[in-house]
């Protein structure tokens, strides 16, 4: 069945905008209620005001045609005030419904970023600095970037840096699972120790994270 474009509306998300166009609306029914309650003023008479003399004749001090226009369009436009000030309450509590959602949502977001950050093994060791063009570059590492795994080396056995030299003056040319956190997630690579242009093996600076 093909959706209309009235229902599309429907199930789509209320926005403020959505909001700020009914009340226009409502606005521009108000000035015209006024308008015409202005007409009734002008004539002398009111919305029950009878149009007809003590004889029942009708009155002829008054424009009748005027009063009774007026009176019917105040009718109808009462009639659509109410009809929108539902649309406006419903958009209102749509909204804030779909805030409160929007709210509970991100909290089991940042709920879940929390628990899974909290499940991460605890680094040893953190990237200080990577320089272009050596293989820690090429294999991806950052600065920034928290070591949890270095090839055999992890924070359960890890005493110093010279455990992770260890590693790489016995994997040159081979290549070593690294593990680290970046931005709180973990992110896994392969680092292959090997000669190039600058000095070491590596081309980055690691420093041990005291706890």
């Amino acid at each position: 069945m093909k959706m209309t474009e009235e229902n599309r509306r429907e199930v789509s998300d209320v926005t403020m905008d959505d909001v700020k166009i009914l009340i226009k609306k409502k606005d521009d029914i108000e000035e015209q209620i006024r308008a015409y309650f202005d007409v009734l003023g002008d004539q002398g008479v009111g919305v029950e005001d009878p149009l007809v003399d003590e004889e029942g004749y009708p009155r002829s001090d008054v424009n009748l045609y005027q009063i009774r226009t007026a009176r019917h369009s105040i009718s109808c436009l009462q009639n659509d005030h109410k009809e929108i000030m539902v649309e406006i309450e419903q958009a209102l509590h749509k909204l804030h419904a779909q805030e409160k959602a929007k709210r509970e949502q991100d909290g089991t977001l940042t709920q879940e970023a929390m628990e899974q950050q909290a499940s991460l093994p605890p680094p040893f060791a953190r990237v200080d600095a990577v320089i272009q063009g050596s293989p820690a570059c090429g294999a991806g590492l950052r600065g920034g970037d928290e070591l949890i795994e270095f090839g055999s080396v992890n924070a359960g056995n890890f005493q110093n840096l010279q455990n992770i030299a260890s590693v790489v003056q016995h994997s040159e040319g081979k290549a070593l699972r690294v593990v680290v956190i970046r931005g709180g997630q973990k992110a896994q690579m392969s680092l292959t120790p090997q000669r190039w242009s600058g000095r070491g093996l590596l081309g980055c600076n690691i420093v041990p994270i005291h706890r």
